[in-house]
């Protein structure tokens, strides 16, 4: 297997003191991805080569920008088949769950291509005479894209398609655990005609991440930092770009409440919840992970979701032979089993799934689900959904608001005003009134409050974050000075 090299400058290249790393499949331990493992000499040089690249990107015209970003969808989508292959091996992704990730990252560069010419300013009135005064939005400089592994192209492409339909340069660290998945995004953009050293690509090695990050927010051609990951993550990348003094935008992890009111629509609620809970075996950050069903109904729809748990069998992603694969790695199915466990021995009753088999893990459900037990409070991030039962919507809300997380909900009711009344209650970044927690549209203001992070991806409110507002000001007259 070649080694996957470095992205510097538009020129493919080993790391300067030659390391490399290896990227394991989580079900058959065999080598995925060899990769160079960058050190910060090398962190350093993709970020001069950006700089370098900044003067003339900044000023390409919307048509151009557009152009490039709108065939990069095109060259995404055709390599569709590899994106299979490389999620398959690196993270054990079902071919569903790698073409729905290529659909969606094909919409966003769409989405960016049509931004290039959304990238307005205004002109304020002005209390001195003959003076014109503009407030103009301007490409920021290099931006530092860090995007997970979990939904590989969707976030990849999210991290770095609006800061280039902005006029920035990019450097995207790629995750230790997909690098040859994030790669692929890297090549079809510059097989779209991204001139050298606009987009750049840094590998590394799981133990030198932190020096590698810190490094390269450290770089004063940075501007801006974008990402992705857990919020223990997040917090130790945001109090760095704090100490330098550079903008970020952080989306971090989720503990989704899904509430189910009196009137719901059973049967609905229990689709979503399903599809919320259990795709690509729960890794999503919008993931459902606490039900909070009022008593009245819990019965049913407990029996119901049960049900339907028991029908999404997990298993190998290569035979494709089941709708679930396996999770990330071992010490994550370790972690889940861990956490299922404390909460039976607690009282928590698991009305389906249970086994793990390694990184196989089989669709769970925990109900009367407490605060006692680990699992009401910790992201379990796997195909592990709890079920809290209350008595009024008051104890609903406050349920769904007891979390340090505030990513995504869902309400569930039929009479929609009172569904949507107790939507304005909860504490997250994004709502959704029947329908699932997990949901992407790439024009969308996608973020989270709380824990779950700051600052929105997507449509209007992504330029906001990837350009810089200036004040300018023309003078047409004499000005009158007191002095």
């Amino acid at each position: 297997m070649s080694v996957l090299g470095l992205m510097i400058g538009g020129e493919e290249r080993a790391a300067s003191n030659g390391g490399t790393f290896e990227r394991r499949n989580p079900i058959s331990s065999e080598v995925a991805t060899t990769a160079a493992a960058a050190t910060t000499d090398d962190a350093i040089a993709a970020v001069d080569a950006a700089a370098a690249a900044f003067a003339s990107w900044s000023i390409t015209s919307p048509r151009e920008r557009r152009a490039i970003l709108s065939k990069a969808a095109d060259v995404l989508q055709a390599k569709a088949n590899d994106f299979v292959a490389a999620m398959r091996a690196e993270i054990g992704a079902t071919a569903g769950w790698a073409m729905f990730n290529v659909g969606l990252a094909s919409d966003m560069l769409r989405e960016a291509a049509a931004l290039t010419t959304q990238i307005a300013g205004e002109v304020i009135p002005s209390n001195r005479p003959g003076s014109m005064a503009m407030a103009v939005r301007q490409p920021a400089g290099v931006v530092l894209s860090i995007a997970p592994w979990n939904a590989p192209v969707i976030l990849g492409v999210r991290s770095l398609a609006t800061p280039l339909a902005c006029g920035n340069t990019v450097v995207m660290k790629t995750s230790e655990i997909c690098p040859r998945t994030h790669r692929l995004i890297v090549e079809a953009l510059n097989e779209a005609g991204l001139p050298k050293g606009v987009l750049n690509a840094v590998s590394n090695a799981p133990e030198t991440a932190a020096e590698i990050v810190e490094t390269l927010i450290a770089q004063p051609a940075v501007r801006r930092v974008n990402f992705t990951g857990s919020t223990r993550v997040g917090r130790i990348i945001a109090e760095s770009a704090g100490h330098h003094l550079k903008p970020a935008l952080m989306e971090l992890g989720g503990k989704a409440p899904f509430v189910v009111l009196d009137d719901a629509d059973i049967d609905a609620a229990v689709a979503a919840a399903a599809f919320g809970a259990y795709m690509n075996q729960g890794q999503i950050c919008m993931s459902t992970e606490r039900i909070v069903v009022d008593d009245k109904i819990a019965d049913a729809f407990v029996a119901k979701l049960t049900e339907k748990a028991k029908s999404l069998k997990a298993g190998d992603p290569i035979a494709g032979k089941t709708p679930l694969g396996c999770v990330v790695d071992p010490t994550a199915a370790n972690r889940i089993g861990q956490l299922v466990k404390d909460a039976v021995d607690k009282g928590a009753v698991m009305t389906a799934g249970g086994a793990i088999n390694g990184t196989i893990v089989q669709a769970t459900v925990l109900d009367r689900v407490r605060s006692s037990m680990r699992i009401y409070a910790e992201e379990s991030f796997g195909p592990v959904v709890t079920v809290v039962r209350v008595g009024s919507v008051d104890e609903a809300v406050r349920v769904a608001n007891d979390t340090e997380y505030g990513l995504s909900a869902a309400v569930f009711g039929r009479d929609v005003n009172r569904a949507l009344a107790v939507a304005r209650r909860i504490e997250s970044g994004i709502c959704h009134v029947n329908g699932p927690t997990v949901h992407d549209e790439a024009q969308m203001p996608f973020g989270g409050v709380k824990a779950s992070g700051y600052g929105r991806f997507g449509g209007k409110a992504g330029i906001a974050e990837f350009t810089d507002l200036r004040w300018i000001t023309i003078q047409d007259g004499p000005i009158h000075y007191p002095i």
